[in-house]
């Protein structure tokens, strides 16, 4: 009997993939909880109920534990589950005394019928814990990185993905995490990027995004082996997802050309992300610790003359730019200046040279 027991373990640890210590801390718990509700334990009387499951020596014994005295007390007409008087432990121990305990040893068949129903519920129920806990944890370790997935289904009301992500489970990319133009279908191949993994009634849920700008980010780093190593550090990053992404890039490697990293040759590595990405477009450009400088930098491709950063603690600065270049600065619908000021967490006032009519 105790061999089948350890080899249905070993099969389940094997094939569910959890823990055979867990699943015995598990069993033990059940097998507590059943004797204590078959023979009237309270809650608080789990020293009195022994469970021994070693593996390495096959054994499985589970025993009752009661206190021997002079007396048993009485809980209004029955006696006290836990006591057993001195004559009837010595029935079972000639040598007994008061004081000590008395094991009596349990066979499974003895806990009835409700209680053993009890024990299988508390497994079963342990071994769906221990593969909802499994299984957020290897969703965990996934978080804030790229997985592929395969589109199975697409709701046309509600605008919901399904995305089948392979051992991971099933995600729904949410209408505000899909990026507008981009045309999806079943069967479809995409990379999208895991915001978060909560916990649910149902299990682990993931948070699925295509508009996160963490996206891009990782794309990089797989792209960019001097990402990936280190040699570049990615600083800050700003997006507005099927349209234009800026990102700060610093190496502390003076010999380095981080900007020229993250392009690649003939702009090899960055026109890989940029088809990935449907044609969105990239910014690169150059960190600093001088906020001035860096401002400057992230206004690109717009070239700026001079940044006045404002007293205070407001983070704002005024930036002058040539006459001609006043629209590239701001962009199309304020795009380049709202991405800006995000990559750099100033607000920014874009000025011409000759200044607005009516200044002096």
């Amino acid at each position: 009997m105790n061999a089948e027991f350890f080899e249905a373990l070993a099969l389940l640890e094997k094939e569910r993939g959890l823990s055979a210590e867990y699943l015995i801390g598990k069993i033990k718990e059940a097998i507590v909880h059943a004797v204590k509700k078959d023979r009237g334990l309270g809650d608080s009387d789990d020293e009195y109920v022994l469970v021994e499951i070693d593996p390495d020596k096959g054994a499985f014994n589970v025993s009752l534990a009661q206190d021997i005295v002079e007396e048993v007390e009485m809980i209004g007409d029955r006696p006290r589950p836990t006591q057993v008087d001195l004559a009837a432990a010595r029935e079972k121990r000639s040598t007994a005394q008061v004081g000590e305990r008395l094991l009596t040893p349990l066979e499974t068949r003895d806990f009835g019928r409700i209680a053993a129903q009890t024990a299988k519920h508390v497994i079963r129920q342990g071994v769906r814990e221990a593969e909802r806990n499994q299984m957020y944890s290897e969703m965990q370790s996934k978080a804030h990185e790229i997985i592929s997935g395969t589109v199975t289904r697409i709701d046309p009301v509600r605008h919901l993905l399904t995305i089948d992500l392979g051992k991971s489970g099933e995600a729904v990319l949410p209408h505000s995490e899909q990026v507008e133009g981009e045309e999806y279908y079943e069967g479809q191949h995409l990379q999208v990027y895991v915001v978060d993994v909560t916990v649910s009634e149902r299990g682990p849920r993931i948070m699925i995004s295509r508009t996160h700008p963490g996206l891009v980010k990782r794309m990089f780093e797989m792209e960019v082996p001097e990402i990936f190593d280190g040699t570049v550090e990615v600083k800050a990053i700003a997006r507005e997802a099927g349209a234009r992404t800026k990102m700060a890039v610093w190496s502390k490697d003076e010999n380095v050309d981080a900007q020229g990293a993250c392009i690649g040759a003939h702009g090899a590595r960055v026109a890989r992300i940029v088809e990935e990405l449907g044609g969105e477009k990239i910014d690169i450009v150059k960190w600093s610790e001088d906020p001035a400088e860096f401002i400057s930098a992230a206004l690109s491709p717009a070239r700026v003359l001079k940044v006045e950063l404002l007293e205070g603690d407001t983070r704002s600065c005024k930036v002058t730019v040539p006459d001609q270049q006043l629209s590239l600065a701001i962009g199309n619908k304020g795009q380049n200046a709202r991405l800006c000021a995000r990559l750099t967490g100033y607000n920014i006032d874009i000025r011409p040279e000759s200044g607005y009519y009516g200044e002096e």
